[in-house]
């Protein structure tokens, strides 16, 4: 129910993540994922990506070596950036995938979230962001 002195949204335009490696992680949204670039500023530098749907901006860390990991119990922000796939089928086929690739780190595999019906995985991407993939059946 929208209150009378709210403002109207649009949901989320897009999330800006700062990565560590910018090229790898450009790498698993494309070449993974099927995302495409859909611009860049190299000065800063960053890459824009979307999959037609969602929208990410990835700016790389000025000094990588020197950046402090997120800790997702300790740390104010992102928890995890959370994806749909399309079927229990996809997700399975996602994980296959996922589990040959070096710098990837799988937290969990394809599992019940909660009592279900949905189910979900977690992993992290070459820059240590959490990503959690997910199917929620209609």
């Amino acid at each position: 129910m929208k209150q009378s002195n709210s403002v109207e949204t649009l949901g989320i335009d897009h999330v800006g993540l700062t990565v560590s490696h910018l090229d790898e992680t450009v790498e698993f949204f494309t070449n993974t994922l099927g995302w495409n670039v859909i611009g860049e500023l190299p000065e800063y530098p960053a890459k824009f990506i979307s999959n037609g749907q969602t929208k990410l901006t990835l700016w790389a860390a000025e000094n990588s070596f020197e950046a402090v990991k997120f800790d997702r119990k300790n740390n104010i922000g992102l928890h995890h950036l959370a994806i749909g796939v399309p079927s229990f089928d996809e997700l399975d086929k996602l994980y296959d995938k996922l589990k040959k690739l070096s710098n990837i780190d799988i937290e969990f595999a394809p599992e019940l979230s909660g009592k279900g019906p949905h189910k979900h995985m977690m992993i992290r991407e070459p820059s240590g962001i959490r990503i959690e993939f997910v199917h929620r059946p209609a």
